[in-house]
């Protein structure tokens, strides 16, 4: 099979291929716009809407070698291919097929359909290297109809109460998502400049992409949802709203207390990453020989495949060997 190491991020040696390094590389694939995935490569594989936005997000020259979801490319004697990742717009996962073997690599993904990403896809693998976020049994995400009423309904009370509702989320990716959300549900959003920037871009590259939502005013900021990043610097722009209750939306309010742990006063749980059955459920789907987990519960993760019969290994923890005796 393929040959993988891992050193913060995943290398492909044999093809002189890197898979979202955090460290300057000649080639590397680029899954996603999030910063925690970006770096000044010097060419870079990846989705037109990935490069746009990453063009915004961080500027500089590069080769860009964009792809088409599905269109068949060479790469350095492996046929190369993107399949949408589900995650945020333009995320994609990258799949080789090669002659030590087939290999797909997902990138940060998720399952649940969205609006603001394309549906996700899969291919057979022999190797499979995955994230694993939520790689434990407890992290099961509730319905999205569900959370997104219960964000609609905070947002409604709050309003009717008199008060600011302000919604913690990533400018890039979640926040995309409430904001069709909120339009859909006949609230008007207004958004952090970081927020509103890259809310235009894929707007730009989304047909269908509702308007209606605000730039931030603060001086207009009455009978408006309030869409901001996470952060302190954020939260400095509400000085100036007068009264406000706050929410965050993220994943890891499955976890008791989440609200307190970000200082806000709910904490729904919306997440861009795939939960733990769906973890589950995409190995089902792929098929694969071997499994390489990456991030959040990784070791965990691999120890559980490994008792359901998988070959599976942490790349980016250390691996949680069983004793035999």
């Amino acid at each position: 099979m393929l040959e993988v190491r891992y050193c913060k991020g995943v290398e492909l040696p044999g093809l002189g291929l890197w898979l979202d390094p955090g460290k300057r590389q000649a080639l590397a694939f680029v899954s996603h716009a999030h910063s925690d995935h970006l770096g000044a490569h010097d060419e870079v594989l990846l989705t037109e809407a990935t490069a746009v936005l990453m063009r915004a997000r961080i500027g500089g020259r590069r080769t860009e070698r964009a792809l088409a979801y599905g269109a068949v490319s060479e790469l350095n004697g492996a046929v190369a291919r993107l399949l949408p990742a589900g995650h945020i717009t333009g995320s994609a996962q990258l799949h080789l097929e090669t002659e030590a073997g087939s290999f797909l690599y997902t990138g940060d993904f998720k399952l649940r359909e969205s609006r603001s990403a394309e549906a996700c896809q899969w291919r057979q693998a022999d190797t499979l290297v995955m994230e694993t976020t939520f790689g434990l049994p407890k992290y099961r995400l509730p319905p999205t109809r569900q959370v997104e009423e219960e964000v609609v309904h905070f947002c409604r009370d709050s309003l009717a109460a008199g008060v600011a509702p302000v919604l913690f989320a990533y400018s890039l990716g979640k926040a995309q998502e409430a904001v069709w959300m909120l339009l859909e549900n006949g609230l008007v959003p207004m958004l952090h400049p970081a927020t509103f920037k890259m809310t235009e871009l894929c707007r730009s590259l989304l047909p269908g992409f509702p308007e209606g939502y605000l730039a931030w005013d603060a001086a207009q900021a009455a009978g408006r949802v309030l869409l901001l990043p996470p952060g302190r610097a954020a939260r400095g722009l509400l000085a100036k709203v007068g009264p406000a209750r706050t929410a965050v939306l993220t994943g890891w309010a499955l976890d008791p207390g989440a609200r307190f742990r970000y200082g806000c006063d709910a904490a729904f749980a919306w997440s861009d990453h795939a939960d733990y059955p769906d973890l589950l459920r995409y190995v089902e789907l792929v098929q694969p020989k071997r499994v390489l987990t990456l991030h959040g519960f990784a070791a965990a993760f691999a120890t559980d495949l490994r008792a359901r019969g998988i070959e599976a290994w942490a790349l980016s923890q250390q691996n949680q060997l069983e004793l035999l005796f």
